[in-house]
């Protein structure tokens, strides 16, 4: 059995070899370009930035007279024995207490406004992005990754972009205000005090660089986890019944043990920073304090003023720390930037043109004319010179063998891709002169995968037309034989029917489909597979059901069972990627040997499910 501490007793060499992050590497950006890209997704929030900048000016303004206040109480109050000032003096720090407090509450409230509609809006831009993306990068793609950037590389973004943008120029501020002050009181000790500061942006300099890669590793691993997490908890059930919890328990920990040394390594260049400036602080404030006891012992320097000096010193190396650590943070979320940037390049394969057409009224006349068609990075056509027509009203029926293109044909008709050579038309119009949600509105589809949303039954059905009355969504679903079974649930149509629909049995989800294809009532219906997965009853019910929703429409039905397309219109037999034979079902099972033996095949499954 795995152990929950087994990884610490990993071999190293053995955890580097195994642990491949599952996710490859973003391409690397300049951090000008990435400013460039994402400074847009600001507009939102831009007239709040001056006063913003107001606030951030104002805040050093605020806390330098009330440090000069001690000063004022140590030379004018205490030392000279004048306690008449102190009401007035205390008067003036509550005051400023409180405007410091009002300008704390604003900056707050408006910094994270800002920060939170960018968020907002590039979150939103990123999700449409990644709907228009072609199906074959989703393929190729893990979704935990994709996740992980439309997430937590996401917030990391605002962080380069506006909350340390901001925060940078609150130091500048500080260190103006601070240092003009030190220069006011004693310009030669303020001088003696910036002799570290050259230090202070050697050593920044030689960090930020090491961390940046460190982060870029780190996000990698992050990714290449929630991408293992999300396909081993997504697969639970296929897991379980092969009894692979202990392999994928391995796997999961070999990634985040990829994940813990690119934190650990990050977070060693942190720490070790960290000390470092601090002791480059201390060195100039003792060297500071040093020289101003000295020059308060001959007289040159009051308490107060030694005192405030290096109150205002600390405050002084305060904002310098901050920007060396802020320049630190800002190579480290343009990793998770370079991971934005990658997805934002990423290009649909299929796009509107300039200036669809719009079809007034779609008759459904579907006609492929010499097709070809080739997958990204396949050697071999899925389709080649594929010709067939399916007039309004009609059911032309896609068999053959599992490679054979049939689902090719679906995806190009959906325009998912579009062909190489030839055309698909719909009523005689290239698919690439029409508007893809033109297109989309005029099909209703049943995929060979059963897909339901985690919603209500009700919005399940509803999916197929927004907006759609109850009336509408009953009367879908009595057609699609669902209403029966619905009514029976203890919610009826406001029953959750779970993610991907599990709480309902295969027979339940396809009818719900049909519902959903039902209420769309578009001229042409694409039915992919729509008996697979079922047992021999459930399949026998849905045919009923799917006659209706076939009833006046054009149908293309995909299906390796032949029992189901048998009384189509017009069968065309694929074979390799080339139609092999097109007839009705009587004429291929007199002349076609091949679908012969698809038609034996299919009669001995159906008499083995009896």
């Amino acid at each position: 059995m795995w152990s929950p501490r087994r990884w610490l007793t990993v071999d190293e060499s053995e955890g580097e070899d195994r642990a491949e992050p599952v996710v490859a590497p973003a391409p690397t950006v300049s951090l000008r370009r990435t400013f460039r890209r994402f400074w847009p997704y600001t507009r939102g929030g831009r007239r709040w930035l001056v006063p913003l900048l107001v606030i951030v000016l104002l805040g050093p303004l605020v806390d330098a007279a009330m440090i000069w206040l001690f000063k004022i109480v140590i030379d004018d109050v205490l030392v000279p024995h004048r306690y008449g000032l102190f009401l007035p003096v205390a008067l003036a720090y509550a005051g400023l207490a409180l405007l410091a407090g009002a300008l704390g509450f604003v900056d707050e409230m408006a910094s994270t406004w800002v920060s939170e509609r960018f968020l907002l809006e590039l979150r939103a831009d990123v999700f449409q992005h990644l709907q228009d993306l072609p199906l074959s990068f989703f393929e190729r793609r893990r979704l935990g990754d994709v996740l992980s950037r439309l997430t937590s590389d996401i917030e990391a973004v605002e962080t380069f972009l506006l909350s340390g943008i901001l925060e940078a120029v609150a130091y500048v501020a500080e260190l103006a205000v601070f240092l003009g002050v030190l220069f006011y009181l004693r310009w030669d000790l303020a001088l003696t005090a910036l002799v570290v500061v050259p230090l202070f942006w050697v050593t920044a300099r030689h960090f930020s660089t090491r961390v940046k890669t460190a982060s870029r590793e780190r996000r990698r691993r992050s990714g290449s986890v929630s991408a293992l997490a999300e396909e081993t908890l997504g697969n639970i059930a296929l897991v379980q019944a092969y009894n692979r919890q202990d392999w994928e328990q391995n796997r999961f920990v070999r990634e985040n043990l990829g994940r813990f040394r690119a934190t650990m390594s990050a977070t060693r260049l942190r720490a070790t920073f960290t000390p470092i400036v601090d002791m480059l602080e201390l060195v100039g404030g003792l060297i500071v304090l040093g020289l101003g006891a000295w020059e308060m012992a001959h007289g040159r320097l009051t308490l107060g003023e030694l005192l405030v000096f290096v109150a205002l010193l600390s405050r002084l190396y305060e904002p310098i720390h901050g920007i060396g650590q802020l320049s630190n943070a800002f190579f480290s979320a343009a990793a998770s930037a370079e991971r934005i940037i990658e997805l934002l390049d990423q290009r649909p394969q299929v796009a509107d043109p300039p200036r669809p057409l719009r079809p007034a009224r779609v008759r459904g006349a579907v006609a492929f004319d010499g097709v070809r068609f080739s997958y990204p990075d396949s050697l071999r056509a899925a389709l080649d010179d594929v010709s067939f027509r399916a007039d309004p009203g009609e059911t032309v029926a896609l068999v053959g063998e599992s490679g054979a293109g049939k689902s090719t044909i679906a995806k190009l008709l959906l325009r998912f891709y579009d062909p190489e050579r030839g055309s698909v038309r719909l009523d005689g119009t290239d698919l690439r002169e029409l508007a893809m949600t033109d297109l989309r509105e005029h099909i209703a589809v049943l995929l060979q995968e059963t897909l339901v949303i985690h919603g209500s039954i009700r919005e399940n059905i509803a999916y197929g037309r927004p907006g759609a009355t109850d009336a509408q969504i009953t009367a879908a679903a009595r057609a699609a034989d669902a209403h029966e079974f619905v009514s029976r649930l203890p919610e009826g149509y406001d029953t959750v029917v779970g993610q991907h629909g599990r709480l309902l049995s295969g027979g339940q989800r396809q009818r719900i489909a049909i519902a959903r294809a039902m209420i769309r009532d578009a001229p042409v219906l694409l039915l992919d597979e729509p008996t697979t997965g079922l047992d021999a009853e459930s399949g026998r019910r849905i045919l009923e059901p799917l006659g209706r929703l076939m009833s006046g429409r054009t149908t293309i039905i995909i299906s390796h069972n032949l029992l189901t397309v048998r009384h189509a219109d017009r069968i065309v037999l694929l074979r390799e990627g080339r139609v092999a034979a097109c007839g009705s079902h009587t004429e291929l099972l007199a002349h076609d040997d091949g679908y012969a033996r698809l038609d034996r095949a299919a009669g001995l499954a159906t008499r083995l499910n009896r």
